[in-house]
């Protein structure tokens, strides 16, 4: 078996300047905005096409080296760290729009194009694609991690909207998944197989993706209320209304003030709902007025109303930077970040226990979440460098997870798996965990395809 060493010198040879082993751009590739620790690869190679991919995949699996996929570098869970060195795939020169079929309603792109380059380039198609984690991911890394975000509760997840996929397995060869008719019905469904795998099965170099029309008219608002009961119940009323919602979110009190002393907001000190409608006009002003009667019966307060498009994007501009507007509002804070997934007659369950337990802890941790698909999150602020403050914030979110598969849901609903919770895998899946290592087994034998990450024994 050829050494690492001769693995990277025929990297150079295929790719020249663009395998780069200088340690800043390793340094660049082993971090993450999760709280784990610098794991930088040994090289990073920036492929321009799937041949390449291929051969870089062929010379790594020859030589056993690791490889990991890297689009945007935002996951939560330290997906696309090295542990165990390797080559870091960044698909950052893979980034183009292959093909837009308005009639279809599709469009396939290579990995590295971002959602907001995508919307930027769908524009004048009258189509959209809706899928908004908050930060502009690479589509690639967000169907590795089966990204979903604000607007889920109506138009779904990675998972419902990616319709076929080329990837590039763990000896080279490149296999292509599912097509771009609507259904089928036809053998095994790949497609769903590697959209969240999260690379430990292969590389993903091209995606078609489900597009949606964009909305004649949206009007967004956000209300107080006077407890978090009253809110997370609302966000119970209003989905079995059957009002379409499109986006609905949740933010505690802590949330909220966090908003005000690191964004210049006046939002009362209370938890809120943020909400969104897309439709005709008539429907949205009917949608609007039926989730305010639903509101207000369980103590909404305040509504403030934003229809011009400057304004709602304002308004989820500062949900989507509630990361950063939250570490700003704790200087001297290290941020731990999870999320957990519930049933939606077990929400108010969840986010009650959970807020109790934070505020019983001392730390700050204020909660956020897509609750209209039963989704929260909670970002743990110990100070940094007090080991015994970060010891506390991990305890509470392994009590996060635990409360999660008591109340029948899920450990993750977002964020993914990757090296931060697969200590709950058995418990979430017990012997279906095995079945996942026996498919990683069968397409990635010597296991060099995200090494660490998500399976038992991995």
């Amino acid at each position: 078996m050829p050494t690492t060493a001769a693995a990277l010198d025929a990297l150079t040879d295929l790719l020249g300047d663009r395998l780069n082993r200088s340690q800043s751009d390793r340094d660049l590739h082993g971090r993450s905005e999760s709280h784990f620790k610098q794991m930088p690869p040994d090289a990073v190679a920036y492929p321009e096409s799937t041949a390449e991919v291929a051969e870089i995949v062929k010379i790594c699996h020859g030589a056993g080296l690791p490889i990991i996929g890297w689009g945007a570098g935002t996951s939560l869970e330290g997906h696309a760290l090295a542990p165990r060195g390797g080559v870091t795939v960044d698909f950052s020169r893979m980034a183009k729009v292959l093909d837009i079929v308005p009639e279809d309603m599709v469009v396939s792109v290579q990995p590295g194009v971002t959602r907001e380059a995508l919307n930027t380039e769908l524009r004048a198609t009258g189509l959209f694609f809706p899928i908004d984690p908050g930060a502009n991911a690479s589509i690639g890394g967000m169907a590795s991690t089966r990204a979903s975000g604000t607007t889920a509760v109506r138009y779904g997840t990675m998972r419902s909207n990616v319709l076929g996929l080329e990837v590039v397995l763990a000896d080279g060869r490149v296999i292509r998944t599912g097509t771009r008719a609507p259904k089928s019905s036809t053998g095994y469904d790949l497609t769903a197989l590697f959209v969240g795998a999260e690379g430990t099965l292969g590389l993903i170099t091209e995606i078609t993706l489900k597009l949606h029309g964009q909305p004649e008219a949206s009007r967004s608002a956000v209300c107080a209320f006077d407890t978090m009961a009253g809110a997370v119940d609302a966000v119970i009323a209003t989905i079995q209304s059957g009002i379409p919602m499109a986006r609905i979110e949740f933010v505690d009190t802590a949330a909220a003030a966090a908003f005000n002393k690191g964004a210049g907001t006046d939002w009362p000190d209370a938890p809120h709902l943020m909400v969104e409608f897309h439709g005709s006009e008539a429907g949205v002003i009917e949608q609007t007025e039926r989730f305010a009667e639903i509101a207000e019966d369980f103590g909404a307060q305040g509504f403030r109303w934003a229809a011009k498009p400057e304004e709602r994007t304002a308004l989820w501009a500062m949900r989507h930077n509630a990361y950063r507007t939250t570490l700003q509002a704790y200087p001297g804070c290290t941020a731990i970040t999870t999320d957990i997934c519930v049933p939606i007659s077990r929400l108010a369950e969840a986010v009650e226990e959970t807020a109790a337990e934070i505020a019983a802890s001392g730390l700050p941790g204020p909660i956020v979440g897509h609750v209209g698909d039963g989704n929260f999150h909670a970002l743990l602020l110990p100070k940094t460098g007090d080991a015994g403050e970060w010891e506390t914030a991990m305890k509470l979110s392994a009590n996060m997870a635990e409360r999660a598969l008591r109340l029948g849901g899920t450990v993750s609903g977002e964020h993914g798996i990757g090296l931060g919770k697969t200590k709950y895998m058995r418990a979430e899946h017990g012997d279906a965990w095995d079945v996942m290592g026996a498919i990683k087994s069968a397409l990635d034998p010597e296991g060099v395809m995200n090494p660490g990450k998500l399976l038992p024994g991995n």
